[in-house]
């Protein structure tokens, strides 16, 4: 019964950011990139929050569970996406996008590239296809959580969802999400912080967990498993050339993820992009 309480006023208290965020829509601009008017904290927790995911919370935490120490190149190869997104896309796009009033990617292309049916036609099929295949992902860790907590099913834990999150986003659009994805992010990160430490303490500390991984594999505490085709174990996948491949693709990759680069349009000033990199990396990195 605890749980689902919790459950319920957490989404009511998304919709009821969905409701107070519809007031401040007045326009196209409103909706889709919260008027150009996200505070520098708002706007770089937005680049977080549409960055962390399902893998963030589930899935790197059971992929360190299995790999050890070398999966922690991970953990840093995400933050650098955030840093990557805002300097390599957003400070350009930003200022580019104040001057000639864009609110989406789509316009930027078929600006630049001088076609604006078939450069938004191509650019709109990609960004469904990465989009979709994105939220499977999301609507999935969403499901598992929700029918461990609540003992449903994932037909109803998926349903629930999507009722939720389209209630609140077509409520308020981009400063609906801004504002769940910071209350999100505070949530997140305090929860690390709190939580982290007694996860530790329990499994007997630092040392207590290095000892007993070496007690499984001695390479599970190094920073990569051995260079080797094929890997010796299926958890010995973190090979130094594996991580710089991984380094390049999920970098580079996640930085590009249109979901990501169109937020840099919604920040207030162009001097945001100066620390934003930095101040992403870091709480990303925590």
């Amino acid at each position: 019964m605890f749980n689902i309480f919790i459950i319920a006023f957490y989404f009511f208290f998304l919709l009821w950011i969905g409701i107070k965020s519809s007031k401040k829509i007045r326009s196209a601009r409103d909706y889709i990139i919260a008027g150009r008017d996200l505070g520098f904290w708002v706007f770089v927790l937005l680049i977080i929050g549409s960055t962390a995911s399902g893998m963030t919370l589930l899935g790197v935490a059971g992929l360190g569970y299995i790999g050890g120490y070398p999966t922690f190149w991970e953990q840093i190869f995400v933050p650098l996406s955030c840093a990557l997104t805002i300097l390599l896309f957003g400070t350009k796009l930003h200022r580019i996008a104040r001057k000639r009033n864009y609110l989406t990617l789509e316009d930027y292309f078929s600006d630049r590239f001088y076609s604006n049916k078939s450069m938004r036609l191509l650019s709109s099929i990609v960004v469904l296809t990465v989009s979709l295949v994105y939220l499977v992902g999301q609507y999935t860790a969403i499901s598992i959580v929700l029918t461990w907590l609540l003992k449903i099913s994932h037909a109803q834990a998926l349903v629930i969802t999507a009722v939720i999150v389209m209630s609140y986003v077509l409520l308020g659009g981009l400063y609906a999400v801004a504002f769940t994805t910071l209350v999100q992010a505070v949530m997140i990160i305090v929860g690390v912080v709190i939580v982290g430490p007694m996860i530790i303490a329990k499994a007997g500390g630092l040392t207590g967990i290095n000892h007993t991984l070496v007690q499984i594999d001695p390479n599970l505490i190094k920073p990569f498993f051995p260079q080797m085709h094929p890997p010796y174990a299926k958890y010995a996948f973190c090979t130094p050339l594996f991580v710089i491949s991984f380094a390049l693709l999920l970098s580079l990759g996640l930085a590009s993820a249109p979901h990501i680069i169109n937020n840099v349009l919604a920040a207030r000033r162009d001097r945001y992009f100066k620390w934003a990199p930095l101040a992403a990396f870091s709480i990303y990195l925590v």
